[in-house]
């Protein structure tokens, strides 16, 4: 019986790398590593890799520092608002008090406490057309209000009530409410009084609480009951 022939490209049970065989895979291997727009890919993978590990480190340091207290993010700057300011800029001579009609309001709790300063003001000369009660909401010393005519008659009354607020409506006559409120005593010393010219005086302006209203709400109840 005739032997079966050998087959020499295998060798117990495993296949023999022939030389042409290994010709071909160095020959593929070279292409591979001269083929540009491969070896560009790579390049660009490596970069992309690199830039991303550096990222990944720069945001971990930043937040260490951040936690850590070494860095300070700015803080938001509220700048404060400005608004136009509502008291009268003119210049007033003081005038004489019996030039001036007065009337007085309680806009507190207190009772009498328009009629003590009717009979302050009826004291040093200023006429006094009614005394009533106010459901003003301003809070302060005392609100002096008058029309645009009465605003040099509303300085006189402002210079015996230092620390009162003068607010402006729309009546068109020289009368002044004088609208005495939380903070209301009594009225300046005579002596004390000083008669140069000057402005009229809204220190609600510069209160850091000020009363919320342009005006207060005037609503006087019959005279004789302040």
């Amino acid at each position: 019986m005739a032997r079966k022939p050998k087959d020499v490209s295998v060798y117990h049970g495993h296949r023999v790398v022939t030389g042409p065989d290994l010709r071909a895979t160095f020959t593929e291997q070279e292409e591979a590593a001269d083929n540009p727009v491969r070896m560009r890919r790579r390049i660009f993978h490596g970069v992309v890799l690199v830039l991303l590990a550096a990222l990944i480190i720069s945001a971990s340091l930043v937040a260490l520092g951040i936690i850590n207290g070494f860095i300070k993010l700015p803080a938001a700057v509220n700048e404060p608002r400005t608004t136009a300011s509502l008291c009268p800029g003119t210049t007033f001579d003081y005038v004489p008090p019996e030039s001036v009609t007065v009337n007085v309001f309680n806009a507190t709790k207190k009772p009498g406490l328009a009629r003590t300063a009717a009979d302050a003001l009826l004291a040093r000369q200023f006429v006094v057309a009614e005394v009533g009660n106010s459901d003003a909401t301003y809070r302060g010393v005392a609100a002096v209000v008058s029309g645009a005519a009465g605003q040099s008659a509303a300085f006189a009354v402002q210079r015996h009530l230092p620390g009162s607020d003068y607010f402006q409506d729309a009546r068109t006559d020289a009368s002044v409410d004088l609208i005495v409120s939380t903070d209301y005593a009594e009225l300046a010393a005579v002596e004390l009084v000083d008669q140069t010219p000057g402005k009229l005086s809204c220190p609600r302006e510069t209160r850091r609480v000020a009363d919320p209203a342009p005006w207060p709400v005037i609503q006087p109840l019959p005279a004789g009951q302040g």
